[in-house]
């Protein structure tokens, strides 16, 4: 295992700790680490000076792109950070072909949730593990279809023009 899946490992279990304090429990969704794997899916790990501060993800739902383990630790949170992550997801899965972007958050993330429709999210739906989960909060976004074909697997990303561009094994690697 290299020191990215490590680092995505850590961020997933402080994201799955949050939940837990949050709501009582991890997030329950089944998910498959393949599922992130291009051009299927992705998953970013964000570093700050060498320490990961941030993940997320996509994985193919459909025509869609579902996000999942979207977080930014605490100490990197009222930064941008998760603007742009949630930024690169929707440029990846546009890329990818994907239509639209979708996501399942909850009203105990009132954050997250104001994030996602200061981006554009408007409600969709109810769909997936917590579809009928009261509190569960479902949204969508339509994609841009103009973006020039390129595999940004391949090729690498950034997060902004301070962060470098790294490949890596879950998926792209963003370092500032």
């Amino acid at each position: 295992m290299c020191s990215s899946d490590l680092d995505a490992s850590r961020l997933i279990a402080a994201v799955q700790q949050e939940y837990v304090v949050r709501y009582g429990g991890q997030d329950g969704t089944p998910v498959d680490p393949a599922e992130f794997t291009p051009p299927a899916g992705l998953f970013l790990v964000g570093y700050d000076q060498g320490e990961p501060v941030a993940s997320g993800g996509w994985r193919s739902h459909g025509t869609d792109a579902e996000i999942k383990r979207m977080y930014v630790a605490p100490a990197a949170r009222n930064r941008g950070l998760a603007r742009q992550l949630l930024a690169e997801l929707e440029r990846t899965a546009a890329v990818a072909g994907h239509r639209r972007i979708i996501l399942e958050s909850g009203s105990a993330q009132p954050e997250a949730v104001a994030l996602y429709r200061s981006s554009g999210y408007t409600p969709i739906p109810p769909f997936g593990h917590y579809a009928a989960a009261r509190g569960a909060v479902h949204l969508g976004k339509e994609l841009p279809q103009d973006l020039p074909n390129t595999s940004a697997a391949a090729a690498g990303t950034s997060l902004s023009p301070g962060f470098p561009r790294f490949p890596g094994v879950m998926g792209v690697v963003m370092r500032r």
